[in-house]
């Protein structure tokens, strides 16, 4: 009989959402299909390709600008109309009339320039905007690996949810049928005159304590098929046949904690930020004290300035070399540089702090893994012999040598130990799986996802 109950257990287990027409989805395909869909990851992944255009951005500093413009000009102010004359090459011994240098007629000046632009020395600014961009893009990176961590675990999380509302609704089942054989066994014998009406009264309000236990199962595994389809991004009326068991995954050897905090500290993706955030501090510390310092650049121009759009002009070029330097700006600069020398030292005692942080997470996710194990074993033995103590207990009633109490309590303590099974099972898959995701290294190759 204990082998027999098992097996039918596992019959419940073996097929966790099983409903006629549904779509079979294993966890690895849950996880495919969400990382695919979620809209917060196609949101980092656009801040990782906007942080390489901004590098793009940084890198233009190294190369030289060139700018062309073209202005048309009327006037006759005296001024304008003598330099005018000089630069289109039109100037000639009449313009020197003291009336037409007076009150000279309007004139016309069609401008063309082109200006080049080549920075020599600017302090290494441009040099720390390149890292600093290259910084936030790792930044942003580190986002995404965050952000698919993120998604994976609550994919996990939303499938374990649902096999596990699945095997308990078909458990509470299991029960409410075990309560209808009983109030059979008890009409039974209680017309045979070996029993009271009371005993049958006693165990009509199990059974419908059993179907309120299997109509809050119903409730909980509609809710949390809903919650795992708003985890995949589709409808929440989307069904689907959930094929990945409640089982224990591959365990991790018993000496792996050190292992899997020296990965968190490489692989976490929160840790890297930190470190890429301090990095980033850094560079712009550099670069704000870079601007204390001259920058010199160079610059050509070539203009062609002439009275109509195509003929009667000339052509001049000005070439400059030019320095700056800020000497005094009202303390701006030692200000700004504090600020970011504050910034910096708060990066570095949040990295630290994060890694402390991390290293929390994965111990607790080890030993919520180990007590899941110890439950799992304990749990399992608890059913075969809350079950074996049911039969025993059924067929001392049926023979009358048993009260209605002790029935009833057996009853109850077959399903309280089949529940508490299938959630050591499930708790069991979600610490493998948090632990994973606490060492960095929670993806669709994990041991925890595998069905």
């Amino acid at each position: 009989m204990r082998i027999a109950s098992i097996a039918v257990l596992s019959i419940y287990l073996s097929r966790p959402g099983f409903l006629p027409g549904q779509q079979p989805l294993s966890l690895t395909e849950a996880v495919e299909l969400a990382v695919r869909q979620n809209k917060s990851l196609e949101s980092v992944r656009a801040q990782v390709k906007a942080a390489k255009a901004h590098l793009q951005v940084a890198r233009a500093g190294y190369y030289p600008t060139l700018n062309y413009s073209e202005s048309a000009t009327r006037s006759n102010n005296p001024v304008f109309v003598f330099s005018s004359l000089l630069i289109e090459h039109q100037f000639t011994t009449a313009n020197f009339e003291i009336g037409r240098l007076n009150r000279p007629g309007g004139l016309d000046n069609f401008r063309s320039s082109l200006l080049a632009e080549q920075t020599i020395f600017d302090a290494g600014q441009t040099r720390n905007a390149i890292r600093a961009s290259h910084a936030l893009e790792q930044v942003a990176t580190s986002e995404v690996h965050r952000t698919e961590s993120e998604v994976t675990f609550n994919t996990i999380r939303a499938y374990l949810d649902a096999v596990l509302s699945a095997t308990a609704r078909q458990a509470a089942t299991q029960a409410v049928r075990s309560a209808e054989a009983d109030l059979k066994r008890a009409r039974n014998i209680h017309q045979a005159g070996m029993s009271t009406e009371a005993d049958v009264l006693s165990i009509r309000v199990h059974l419908a304590r059993m179907r309120e236990q299997e109509i809050r199962r119903t409730a909980e595994l509609a809710t949390a098929r809903a919650t795992l389809n708003d985890a995949l991004g589709l409808s929440l009326d989307a069904e689907h046949e959930l094929t990945t068991q409640l089982s224990k995954p591959v365990q991790p050897s018993t000496d792996a904690l050190a292992a899997y905090e020296k990965s968190a500290a490489e692989n976490r993706p929160e840790e890297l930020r930190m470190q890429y955030s301090e990095q980033l501090a850094s560079t712009q510390l550099a670069r704000e004290r870079s601007t204390m310092l001259p920058t010199v650049s160079v610059a050509a121009i070539l203009e062609a300035d002439r009275e109509t759009f195509v003929t009667r002009g000339g052509a001049n070029y000005t070439v400059a070399a030019t320095l700056n330097w800020n000497i005094f700006n009202g303390f701006r600069d030692k200000a700004q540089i504090e600020e970011l020398r504050q910034q910096l030292v708060s990066a570095k005692a949040l990295r630290e702090r994060m890694s402390s942080a991390v290293r929390l997470e994965v111990r607790r996710a080890w030993e919520d893994l180990q007590a899941a194990n110890q439950r799992i074993a304990v749990s399992q033995a608890t059913v075969a012999q809350a079950e074996e103590s049911l039969r025993i207990t059924q067929n001392r009633y049926q023979a009358g040598l048993s009260q209605v109490t002790e029935l009833l309590r057996t009853e109850a303590a077959v399903l309280e130990s089949r529940t508490e099974y299938l959630s050591a099972l499930h708790d069991q898959r979600l610490a493998a799986a948090e632990l994973d995701a606490a060492a960095g290294t929670l993806t669709l190759a994990s041991p925890s996802l595998k069905d």
